[in-house]
């Protein structure tokens, strides 16, 4: 008989690499123990969803979701808005298209990673009797979760302290797990990376890997171009300058001067973790899933995260979080400057002290990945369904 297991979560990638990892670790489960199991996704029916969604696959070549299922959705703001009027008739059309969804398909459990999108699934599985079980990636819980936790049996989170948070009715149903990460990034091969790079193995200067994301940060992007005489004395730069914040001819121009300790992209995706593993330290922004993919692969941080008008402050509890915990130097707000930048860079030059950062992220991220206990706690959920 046909296991079916519902996804929602979406509207940014960082809601649906994690429910990815989790869907991979799920049919993992499965195929090691003969259950025939199909995942099925609910996600907005505009923007990367559908793309990001059906075109994930396992390190095995098979897909992570089965379908997708776009759905209405509106967004959910903190602030004054004509568009949060309109959003409402999104979100009611997003509810009723869940709803039927769910009735028809009929799924042991849904899992939600977040995000606007997710709140009518979540809603809908809770008059249909499914079992939600919903995770928080971030240090302090989003809008988005603190409504789905309503709806949910089981709030998991990404740290122990984000309990404080919580309800007393919440804190109850609340189980830390960790931040799920694709199983890609667990299996990387720094070699391939630095193959991919064009970097040889015996390369005398550490690597810097310059996030800022799929789009790209001016912010992290401006400092990198102020201090990058600094940089390339010092690291190979490799430096992801984002696909909305490439300037090609300036990105020419640089290589030239630079040669092989400069090496800018736009963006880089199916190579990303071979890319990770190859480089000694990261310069970041502070998003949940960026931010725990080096954490896993044990990458000494310096971290600059999004923050004043427009933000939660979610990427600034996120990076305090990993400075406090020995994994990160956090560069904030208006000390985010040229100068700051090479001095918590400087501190990472040598191997010695990048190593006590990899020993207190082995620390923190601990031996079990939290994608497994996730989909552990799903199937432990479905036996009990079923007897």
């Amino acid at each position: 008989m046909k296991t079916k297991i519902a996804f929602t979560g979406g509207g940014t990638a960082g809601h649906i690499y994690p429910g990815l990892a989790v869907a991979d670790e799920l049919k993992n489960l499965a195929e090691n123990n003969n259950l025939d199991l199909e995942i099925f996704w609910l996600g907005c029916s505009r923007g990367m969803d559908k793309k990001i969604v059906e075109s994930a696959v396992r390190p095995n070549g098979k897909p992570s979701a089965d379908v997708f299922y776009g759905i209405p959705s509106g967004k959910l703001r903190r602030y004054f808005s004509m568009k949060n009027f309109l959003d409402l008739f999104k979100i009611a059309g997003g509810f009723f298209k869940s709803f039927f969804i769910l009735a028809k398909m009929k799924p042991a459990l849904l899992f939600s990673k977040g995000g606007f999108v997710s709140v009518p699934p979540c809603i809908a599985a809770k008059l249909l009797k499914i079992p939600v079980f919903t995770h928080e990636c971030d240090f302090t819980p989003g809008l988005a979760n603190r409504i789905n936790a309503k709806s949910a049996s089981k709030m998991l989170l990404s740290y122990e302290e984000t309990k404080r948070f919580l309800s007393e009715g919440n804190k109850a149903k609340a189980v830390v797990t960790g931040n799920p990460v694709r199983p890609v990034f667990y299996e990387a091969d720094f070699k391939k990376g630095l193959e991919f790079l064009g970097i040889p193995e015996n390369h005398e200067k550490p690597v810097l890997m310059v996030l800022g994301g799929s789009s790209g940060a001016k912010q992290i992007n401006g400092l990198v171009s102020e201090t990058l005489d600094f940089l390339c004395r010092h690291f190979i730069v490799v430096h992801q300058t984002g696909m909305l914040n490439t300037d090609e001819e300036e990105s020419r121009r640089l290589k030239e001067k630079y040669g092989d300790d400069y090496k800018p992209y736009a963006f880089i995706y199916k190579e990303m973790a071979d890319v990770l593993s190859a480089a000694d330290v990261i310069l970041s922004r502070a998003g949940a899933n960026s931010i725990w993919e080096c954490a896993v692969m044990h990458k000494p941080m310096v971290l600059v995260p999004l923050c004043g008008n427009g933000t939660r402050g979610d990427q600034v509890d996120n990076a305090k979080f990993f400075e406090e915990k020995g994994c990160a130097e956090v560069l904030l707000g208006k000390d985010a400057t040229g100068e700051n930048t090479m001095k918590a860079l400087e501190k990472l030059l040598t191997k010695e002290e990048r190593t006590k950062y990899e020993e207190n992220l082995k620390a923190l991220t601990g031996s079990e990945r939290p994608a497994k206990k996730i989909a552990d706690l799903i199937v432990e959920q479905i036996m009990e369904i079923s007897k």
